[in-house]
């Protein structure tokens, strides 16, 4: 089975025929099977469970199992008596009403299995020459179990709710903000991070959520159980857990009532994890996570920028109010307003530029603040006036 070619989904499907067991775990263990894989830790180290063997599939691969594998469990473990491919193609399609439009042009004609391949090769990675791997495992891989967890809702209450996904993306930031400022000692690159996520939730009007009331969205044992490992992986950025971390996310995992014993295993899954394959994730070759994280995201924004300059240019000519804002932002703050709307209006251009799609996936809205940063720098002189060339 090849998951690059097409016809993989059908092969991959008959393959999973007769092995019933891990359809058959509990919700905990077939959550702990997908971390023990890197799944939930967006680093696809093996198939979940081994229900098939690694072989010389890519990382890219396995997570495209992965997601699949997590869709059927949830899908089997439901009460649909829609098909497998036509529910998670219809998912996909109820979000794409909603917020992103990366699926446009797959979503239209007749459900298939080669429609759904699209879609999973589309949201796992959108161009290997652009997207980091450090950018896939910081952000857009981690967070795939987000589409898992959205699914069961999708499945359970037969419709997605936008205030779910808002409610979701809220508390995972707000959370992972309170993480990383629980660090002892913060350097540049930390503090650069959280004021990416300050200023880049999606859904800008839950920027001020706090830590209560992110708390009270988590809903059930595997929203818990995700949270919890997000904020260990946060933590763990830096290689080291300090005390006041490992207060804090004993904290958290009592807050989200977890037992005194899931908490431990989620701080000791973490280090295992990253200590067992420090020589297979390329992203533990930094010594600093985020250093790493931020350092690739700014070569990637500019070269996505200064790809599509011309367009780019000429698609903000047409936004004047977008125009003053951004000339605005090189020589002062913008306010929360403000922040709103050029996050709105370059969202808005992003869509008609396919090559910029990346910034619609979950995560991608959290290198907006580097694009505001990158756009003067790319764009004629005249765009800032009190430029001084390096």
């Amino acid at each position: 089975m090849n998951p690059s070619a097409a016809g993989w989904i059908k092969k991959f499907l008959k393959e999973l025929g007769d092995k019933k067991t891990f359809f058959n775990f509990e919700e905990e263990q077939f959550y702990d099977a997908l971390r023990h894989c890197g799944f939930i830790y967006g680093s696809n180290i093996e198939v979940a469970s081994n229900i098939i063997g690694k072989n010389d599939l890519t990382e890219e691969e396995l997570s495209k199992l992965n997601l699949t594998l997590a869709f059927l469990y949830i899908h089997k473990n439901s009460a649909s008596e829609i098909p497998f491919i036509d529910s998670v193609t219809q998912f996909y399609t109820d979000i794409n009403e909603h917020k992103t439009t990366f699926l446009d042009g797959l979503l239209s004609g007749k459900k298939s299995t080669d429609q759904f391949e699209k879609i999973i090769h589309k949201r796992i990675q959108i161009d290997a020459n652009i997207i980091t791997k450090n950018f896939n495992y910081f952000i857009i891989n981690a967070l795939l179990f987000v589409d898992v967890l959205a699914f069961k809702k999708f499945l359970d209450d037969h419709t997605i709710s936008i205030d779910y996904l808002k409610n979701m993306e809220a508390s995972i930031a707000s959370i992972s903000l309170d993480v990383l400022n629980s660090k002892t000692e913060k350097n540049q690159y930390d503090e650069s991070l959280i004021k990416l996520f300050e200023s880049s939730l999606r859904y800008f009007e839950n920027i001020d959520v706090d830590y209560k009331t992110a708390i009270g969205f988590i809903e059930n044992k595997l929203e818990q159980y995700y949270v919890l490992d997000l904020a260990c992986m946060a933590t763990w950025s830096d290689r080291f857990i300090d005390v006041e971390e490992q207060k804090f996310l004993k904290k958290l995992g009592n807050d989200l009532k977890l037992s005194t014993n899931r908490i431990q295993q989620s701080i000791k899954a973490v280090n295992q994890f990253y200590t067992d394959n420090k020589d297979n994730i390329a992203l533990l070759s930094s010594k600093n996570i985020v250093q790493s994280f931020y350092n690739n995201s700014s070569k990637m924004v500019t070269k996505l920028i200064s790809r599509n300059k011309k367009r780019l240019y000429r698609e903000l000519l047409d936004s004047k109010e977008l125009m003053v804002l951004l000339t605005q932002s090189t020589v002062r703050d913008l306010n929360k307003e403000e922040q709103k709307k050029v996050q709105e209006q370059l969202l808005d251009i992003f869509k008609s530029i396919p090559s910029l799609a990346i910034f619609m996936l979950p995560g991608g809205a959290l290198l907006l603040p580097l694009v505001v940063k990158f756009i003067p720098k790319l764009l004629p002189s005249a765009f800032d006036e009190n430029r001084i060339e390096d």
